[in-house]
């Protein structure tokens, strides 16, 4: 069995976590204040992620260090850099192959599917960060200097989702009450939604896979739905009656960024939600192995994990 390190234990890292340790892995999970499920596998440690030194001591003989962590919103031009130079660093320093969490922000606004080989032109402060991160990371392996690889997904759905999910608790619980439910876009646009166990068994195949390493890869996404219809789709197992959705109005969070640092950086991925947004991720299967969890059986263990909370 291996030694991994995981930094962050959000919804992703913490199930990342658990996983590793219920395959024998010795789990070393990183956060500021130290929390994380508890299991025999796993060895929580309050650290600051962005320093360097002590990453590089955290790492020694790991054999894989993910970087899981979560900035503020608001904050990535400001937090990413540090976290993402001193991981790259502890990477380089140990040997660990370096797996990243990624996302989509990095390619802006697109026509069509995206696919990993298109290139990283957002213009958006937060697209152009994730760009950076991952430019930095490529540069550095094809020197021979570390081993990486970047994982992206789409929004998330699924247990776990956090409360910033648009398809997580904020939609589930008036539905699942069988109350109105409010949604911040038009719900009839398909989107692509990425199923949260699917991100975890794609980090970890990615640290494993030797084919995986230097250059990115999408989280195996099930083909892309509507809002209304994932809302149609939680009522019919939950077996309660059909979802009744109200549009947010723009102005609405207009208004609220005023007061809301989230709700005001929310404006620069509007795009996502105002036409199709879809991920192809047909590459990826084949190389990381597994094939996206269907979304009927996806939504049967979010509803069920929404009523076991």
């Amino acid at each position: 069995m291996g030694r991994h390190v995981i930094v962050g234990a959000g919804q992703v890292g913490g199930g990342l976590a658990e996983t590793l340790a219920e395959r024998g892995h010795e789990v070393t999970l990183v956060t500021r204040s130290g929390s994380g499920p508890e299991h025999p596998g796993i060895s929580p440690v309050a650290a600051d992620a962005a320093d360097a030194a002590v990453m590089r001591r955290l790492t020694e003989g790991a054999d894989a260090l993910y970087n899981c962590a979560n900035p503020r919103y608001h904050r990535w031009p400001l937090d990413w850099p540090p976290i993402a130079a001193s991981l790259l660093a502890a990477a380089e320093s140990s040997g660990a192959v370096l797996v990243t969490l990624g996302n989509l922000y990095g390619y802006g606004p697109v026509d069509g599917p995206m696919t990993e080989d298109l290139p990283l032109a957002a213009t958006g402060t937060k697209g152009m960060v994730r760009a950076r991160m991952w430019e930095e990371m490529r540069v550095a392996h094809e020197a021979g200097r570390v081993r990486v690889t970047e994982v992206r997904g789409s929004d998330y759905y699924g247990p776990r989702s956090s409360d910033q999910s648009y398809v997580g608790p904020r939609l589930l619980e008036p539905l699942l009450a069988g109350k109105p439910a409010t949604v911040i876009s038009d719900p009839d646009i398909p989107h692509s939604w990425t199923y949260l166990p699917d991100v975890v068994r794609a980090l970890a195949a990615a640290a494993e896979e030797e084919r995986a390493w230097g250059r990115p890869w999408h989280v195996p996404t099930a083909p892309p739905f509507t809002m209304r219809r994932y809302a149609e789709m939680v009522c019919e197992a939950a077996g309660v009656p059909a979802p009744r959705l109200r549009r947010l109005p723009s102005w609405t969070l207009k208004a609220g960024g005023l007061v809301s640092p989230f709700l005001r950086e929310l404006g620069e991925t509007r795009y996502q939600f105002d036409r199709p947004f879809v991920l192809d991720s047909s590459a990826s299967q084949e190389v990381l192995g597994f094939a996206p969890t269907p979304v009927e059986d996806g939504v049967k263990e979010t509803v069920a994990w929404w009523r076991g909370r």
